[in-house]
């Protein structure tokens, strides 16, 4: 076994009243990849900021890097000492270019002390190549990319490091399959150059695919830890939620309604001349790869992006989109793939970012009805089992699935009749998202049309009565549910 290059031993942390993590204790080895998995609010993301040195953590736990105590009470200290973390939330600075993102604080100095431009964007260039972005430019202002795109520059960013001791927190939630495919052979890679990878996801697959070693969290202690090939599926999830889950995709089957929304050749930017129909209590998927348009098409249909052609009906009639308020106002709601730039204020409370879209129905004449608002969002959280202090909590505090959850609640709220899905699991543990599709088949049953954009190709096999694929904006395949596999659909999303 190879040696370790950190171990935890007795970590907590508390905030306040609140504790987050208590006694635990891991181990990432040289030239392994070990999973760090559980639930969201389990403690991961806490615990590798207690790492990272962004928190500090509880007197009696102790850190080591190779073999030394170590304690840090800066992130500059630890990326010093050898350690990186890319977030699952971007940390990028959409108005600088790729080339400063990847070096910011650490720009290369010319003799004099300027900055080296010239440099740093020949480095750069060689970072993104390593991770075969070579056709993305390192002077493009990092807003002008697309999300995935932009968490490879978050990669590139950590490797440009050259840390001995890497944590990727829910690295490939962004990507496109090809994009994962390259990111593993960049582990793989890492791995045999003696570097420790500590990869938080709630991607099962993505851990038995990659990972050596496996640690576990619930509740904030660790309650099993160990190689994964002595794990099943079964096994992980029972470690991670405490009890079996079976059947991860629970369909239910759709019956015939009439159509309640027609989209006749829909053109906007980024969508070309699209053409469909969905019906009242039926889930239609969207597949296609980064970049097909599914995000787009649903900003669109939400009147986020002007339409420039083209028509859309709710119930036969033709309705305007020229704002998000249009599209409100029609009956559809729009849950965005990224939540902390699009979906969500994130130095607001709970109670203020579920209720912000459905004030009008929440209010009294001009007057927010205080009563009627803090009941509406007490029950929603009760419904997506929000993990929080309580509904004043600042969504920054909570961890990512939980952000998810406030994020999909708050477009219900609304009380929708048409529900665009873009990316809804993103970020989400296997407990959460089974809730979220016994949501989406709750929504079927109560007869809302919705629509499911998703790069997780098992989550639209399983979910969708229908999948369209789109490919540079086109819609280019349809396929009802027992025509749909994922070979057919991937021929048709390169078309």
């Amino acid at each position: 076994m190879t040696p370790p290059l950190l171990s935890l031993h007795g970590i907590g942390k508390t905030f306040g009243s609140v504790t987050v993590l208590r006694d635990v204790a891991f181990t990432a080895r040289a030239g392994r990849v070990m999973a760090l998995v559980g639930e969201n609010g389990a403690g991961k993301s806490t615990l590798m900021k207690v790492v990272s040195g962004i928190h500090p953590p509880d007197p009696g736990g102790e850190i080591r890097l190779r073999g030394e105590v170590v304690r840090f009470t800066t992130p500059r200290q630890a990326m010093d000492a050898g350690i990186a973390i890319i977030h699952q939330e971007l940390n990028l600075l959409p108005s600088l270019s790729v080339a400063e993102n990847i070096f910011l604080g650490r720009e290369p100095r010319t003799a004099i002390g300027r900055i080296d431009w010239s440099a740093m964007k020949v480095r750069a260039a060689d970072l993104l190549a390593r991770l075969r972005q070579g056709h993305v430019a390192p002077g493009t202002p990092v807003e002008h990319l697309g999300v995935g795109t932009q968490q490879m520059v978050e990669i590139a960013r950590a490797l440009s490091l050259e840390a001995e001791v890497i944590v990727m927190d829910e690295p490939t939630d962004a990507l496109t399959d090809v994009e994962t495919r390259i990111l593993f052979d960049v582990v793989d890679t890492l791995k045999a150059e003696g570097k420790a990878i500590i990869y938080i996801s709630h991607r099962l697959n993505e851990i038995f695919a990659l990972c050596d070693d496996v640690t576990v969290l619930r509740d904030g202690r660790m309650v099993h830890a160990g190689p994964v090939a002595d794990l099943t599926e079964a096994d992980l999830i029972r470690h991670m939620v405490g009890r079996e889950i079976s059947d991860q995709y629970p369909y239910v089957q759709s019956d015939a309604k009439p159509v309640m929304l027609e989209v006749s050749q829909l053109s906007a930017r980024g969508v070309e001349d699209v053409t469909f129909t969905a019906r009242a209590g039926e889930v239609v998927g969207f597949a296609g790869l980064m970049g097909a348009g599914r995000t787009e098409l649903g900003r669109a249909l939400y009147g986020a992006n002007r339409l420039s052609g083209g028509t859309v009906r709710v119930d036969g009639a033709a309705i305007r989109l020229r704002s998000p308020c249009d599209g409100q106002r029609a009956g559809i709601a729009y849950v965005t793939e990224d939540r902390k730039a699009d979906g969500l204020i994130q130095s607001h409370s709970i109670r203020f970012n579920m209720a912000l879209g459905a004030l009008g129905r929440l209010s009294t004449g001009p007057v927010v009805n205080r009563r009627r608002e803090t009941t509406s969002v007490a029950e929603y959280m009760t419904m997506f089992s929000v993990k929080a202090r309580d509904m004043e909590a600042a969504v920054s505090t909570l961890s990512g699935g939980n952000q998810q959850k406030v994020s999909l609640a708050k477009s219900l709220l609304t009380r929708p009749r048409i529900v665009i899905l873009d990316e809804p699991t993103r970020g989400v543990d296997v407990g959460a998202r089974r809730d979220i599709y016994t949501l989406i088949n709750a929504l079927k049953r109560q007869g809302l049309c919705v629509l499911l954009m998703s790069s997780d190709m098992p989550e639209l096999l399983g979910l969708s009565d229908r999948i369209l694929v789109l490919s540079r904006g086109r819609l280019t395949g349809s396929f009802d549910r027992g025509e749909a596999t994922q070979e057919r659909i991937m021929e048709r999303a390169v078309a």
